[in-house]
């Protein structure tokens, strides 16, 4: 089975490694960006099973990737909104994201929302069949 795809999209170098080490120890297979214009651009080469999009990002932020996207694909990734701004749940319903994950969040936070979002193809497999 092919593991789930994860692009993060986040400008902090810090918070784009733990998410993505944090991700890859989860079993997911992940790619990263740094802002929405290079999103795109990882998107045009590889449709990602779930979006992990920070909002305030230079060259191109969240919102003018997440209706770019929208034009561009429709709804076919979903989108979840990590960020630290006080209102997460607002910023994800203005770009119709299926999830929030407010910074600082723990790493169980961010597993089981994108769990909830793409179950792993190995949820609920027997490890020792």
């Amino acid at each position: 089975m092919a593991r789930v795809h994860v692009l993060v999209v986040d400008d902090d170098p810090d918070m784009q490694e733990v998410m993505v080490l944090t991700l890859e120890v989860g079993d997911y297979r992940v790619s990263r960006a740094s802002n929405g214009r290079e999103a795109l651009e990882r998107v045009e080469v590889e449709m990602p099973d779930l979006i992990l999009l920070d909002m305030r990002m230079p060259v191109m932020d969240g919102w003018t990737f997440a209706a770019e996207l929208r034009r561009r694909y429709g709804h076919h990734a979903p989108i979840v909104v990590c960020t630290a701004a006080e209102d997460a749940q607002r910023r994800a319903r203005e770009v119709d994201a299926r999830g929030c994950l407010s910074k600082p969040f723990e790493l169980d936070e961010l597993l089981g929302l994108v769990e909830s979002v793409v179950p792993s193809p190995w949820a609920g497999a027997d490890p020792h069949p």
